[in-house]
């Protein structure tokens, strides 16, 4: 299923970043990995990515602030996953609010954001 479709993460917390490429790398993806919002939507003006997965709280633009741009922008039908550990049922509001196609919350099993990762390129294509 992944074709070398190009996903781009954008999470503060290396480790979590390093978890997630390493998932998705080894279940074939291209990915981007970068570590602020700032970078996000450079690397995302640069090349169009199938996915893209954004921490909510990073420093410069948070990922709502980069999600708001992508939605905003000539190629704003991508799909969008909100990682975060903000859970309560407004900040969850506020994500799909603003256009996240999926919200995951912090812990996550890698193995479900895989499966999330893998259904929202299904039906985007």
């Amino acid at each position: 299923m992944p074709d070398g479709a190009r996903v781009l993460i954008a999470d503060d917390d290396p480790d979590i970043r390093d978890l997630v490429e390493f998932k998705l790398t080894q279940s074939g993806y291209a990915v981007e990995a970068v570590g602020d919002g700032l970078a996000a939507w450079e690397s995302f003006q640069a090349e169009r990515p199938a996915l893209v997965i954004l921490d909510v709280m990073m420093p410069g633009l948070s990922g709502i602030d980069v999600l708001r741009k992508i939605r905003d922008s000539e190629n704003g039908a991508v799909p969008v996953l909100l990682l975060s550990a903000k859970s309560r049922d407004s900040d969850v509001d506020t994500g799909f609010a603003v256009g996240a196609d999926d919200y995951v919350i912090k812990p996550f099993s890698p193995r479900e954001l895989l499966h999330r990762v893998n259904g929202m390129l299904a039906r985007a294509r």
